[in-house]
């Protein structure tokens, strides 16, 4: 599904991706560890299309995403991906299912349909008693299950997270783990997952090390 072939990013004359390539196959979890600095996060952005390479090429579902234009490679993001960041990055004025419907909505997805796949998501994640609070009025957990929804909305066949859990206590985060494993089994979804928690790598169908810009396991 996703392939990366020989990243490189430098930022200045820092060298941070030094010739990654990466395979992720589909309906697989794939978690991406290493130290600080190591590159995870500024490898996962170029695969995702939130950021370029400075050489490399990475293709989803045969696509090449940097072979199209700016606008091309929005609508593809909007269609195809989902993302999940560590701070929940829900609009404080507007409800849960108000910013679950955003990226529907920016897709130009009718309202009624993109409001009915919303209510749906969130009656799935047990937040259906929650849907016309404010992000201020939930719990961290609710924010960022309602994250998770708002990533699913449009069906991607990807989700990328780039620690999901890192800003939750230790059950929260058990409990984000173990919804991402039934989303797979739900929804047959493909996730990539930067993550310092290494007992969820270890459940992971495969755990990929970055260490100094480069793939050591």
């Amino acid at each position: 599904m996703l392939v990366a072939t020989d990243i490189r990013k430098n930022y200045g004359k820092l060298p941070v991706l030094k010739g990654v390539s990466l395979e992720v196959e589909k309906g697989s979890i794939v978690a991406i560890v290493g130290a600080s600095g190591a590159g995870k996060s500024t490898l996962l952005h170029i695969v995702s299309s939130l950021d370029t390479p400075d050489a490399g090429e990475v293709k989803i579902n045969g696509k090449n995403l940097f072979a199209q234009s700016p606008r091309e490679l929005a609508e593809f993001r909007n269609k195809n991906l989902g993302f999940v960041f560590q701070f929940h990055n829900l609009l404080p004025e507007f409800s849960a299912v108000e910013n679950v419907m955003i990226p529907g909505l920016i897709g130009k997805v009718d309202e009624k349909k993109v409001r009915n796949r919303a209510m749906e998501l969130l009656t799935s994640l047990n937040l259906e008693a929650r849907v016309d609070h404010k992000p201020s009025e939930l719990s961290g957990g609710e924010q960022q299950r309602v994250a998770v929804a708002r990533a699913l909305v449009n069906s991607p066949v990807l989700i990328f997270a780039d620690e999901p859990s890192g800003n939750l206590d230790s059950k929260n985060a058990s409990e984000l783990h173990q919804l991402f494993f039934q989303l797979r089994k739900d929804f047959g979804q493909t996730f990539v997952i930067v993550t310092h928690n290494q007992e969820f790598a270890t459940m992971a169908d495969r755990k990929v090390e970055i260490k100094d810009g480069v793939i050591v396991s």
